[in-house]
């Protein structure tokens, strides 16, 4: 189902007013550096979220979460359900605080202490550190790159749980480099895993944002052997911008893992942020025409970022992705080294994310984030451009 655009494209909010934010983005360097680093974006609140919040505020809306409250879990299945097909059961999620917590809990009740598990670098940092959390072993099975295009190594994830390991933790879409893995890759992954009695948890925050030309598959979606053994993480955090207010969802699909689900103390729901649910609600139900026109903004910045980089910096080089605002640059052609972002920021006062935090195959790469301005782009590629 398609969803009718606001007719009011979306634009980043004035340098002026994203100095005045307190978020980790804007604090964490001096002015004179561009903060291309963590996923926040610099557009404006959904207008429907603002004003959900302004009224919780007015109104003194600011105590504890309902742990019965399926509102926001409600409003994600109708959505998941318009636009992927995805007849999610609201009454199989549970809110808690963000995605990690979703990751962590599941997996502490999936794993045995030192089970191994299955990460697919280059992937998001707090992957390698979720999983010792939780008791378990990082078990490395590097994304394939046939130079086009990453993809998982399903030969050898089916190794790997050959070999012992118990799961296999999955990104999709996949932060940093934007692939959103097709329907038929997650089936055959479904029946490797369940062939080696393992299980899988899924982190699907970046999927409200997955391009137009590209057809998300939501895990749980695809098979019964994928429903009996998964989990996934849900949230409209990065969607609508909504980290600082900590809402997200455990989702599952068969008996089993909802009453995995089920088995968690009430505190991993009660400690959910009650804004986060107002927003998330508000942001899966009223602001899906300004959700559109934020990934139409993320496309056309995708476009101005590999112009730029075409023109003034072609030895960078860029796949343009199939998610998100996340830009995966080679930059290894510069002869930055190893760590290019620690030369971007020394030298350029361009803040990027280290590749080496998502791996070993992230070396000589940076991560940009492209959620804001076009102007912030061109300024950004301009100051790597000047460094000799």
């Amino acid at each position: 189902m398609s969803t009718p655009r606001t007719g009011r494209p979306t634009t980043a909010d004035p340098i002026a007013t994203l100095r005045r934010r307190s978020s980790e983005k804007w604090v964490a360097y001096p002015s004179e550096v561009l903060p291309m680093f963590v996923a926040e974006t610099d557009f404006p609140l959904a207008p429907a979220i603002r004003a959900a919040l302004i009224e919780a505020v007015e109104i003194g809306d600011t105590g504890y979460v309902d742990s019965h409250d399926r509102g926001a879990a409600a409003a994600f299945a109708a959505y998941a359900a318009d636009t992927w097909g995805w007849a999610a059961d609201p009454d199989r999620m549970r809110c808690t605080t963000d995605v990690s917590v979703v990751i962590v809990e599941a997996l502490r009740r999936l794993i045995e202490p030192g089970d191994g598990v299955v990460v697919t670098p280059p992937v998001y940092p707090p992957f390698f550190d979720f999983i010792p959390e939780a008791g378990g072993r990082v078990v490395e099975v590097p994304l394939r790159d046939d130079g086009r295009e990453f993809s998982l190594d399903l030969i050898g994830i089916d190794a790997a749980l050959a070999d012992g390991a118990r799961a296999v933790l999955l990104c999709n879409p996949h932060n940093p480099v934007g692939t959103v893995h097709s329907r038929e890759t997650l089936i055959e992954l479904a029946r490797i895993v369940a062939a080696h009695d393992g299980v899988v948890v899924s982190d699907e925050i970046h999927a409200p944002l997955t391009h137009h030309a590209t057809i998300f598959t939501p895990y749980l979606s695809v098979s019964d052997a994928a429903r009996e053994h998964g989990i996934t993480a849900e949230s409209g955090s990065k969607a609508f911008n909504l980290a600082g207010l900590k809402c997200a969802m455990f989702a599952t699909a068969s008996d089993r893992m909802t009453q995995v689900m089920r088995s968690m103390p009430e505190e991993v729901t009660v400690r959910t942020g009650l804004f986060g649910v107002i927003a998330t609600r508000a942001g899966f139900d009223d602001s899906r025409g300004w959700l559109d026109d934020t990934v139409t903004a993320i496309e056309d910045n995708v476009a101005v970022l590999e112009q730029q980089l075409a023109t003034k910096l072609p030895q960078v080089v860029l796949r343009r992705p199939a998610a998100s605002y996340l830009a995966w640059l080679d930059m290894t052609a510069l002869g930055w080294g190893d760590d290019p972002a620690d030369h971007a920021l020394r030298h350029a006062k361009v803040a990027l994310v280290r590749g080496l935090d998502f791996g070993e195959p992230g070396r000589g790469f940076a991560r940009m984030n492209i959620g804001c301005a076009p102007e912030t782009i061109v300024e950004a590629v301009d100051r790597l451009a000047s460094v000799r």
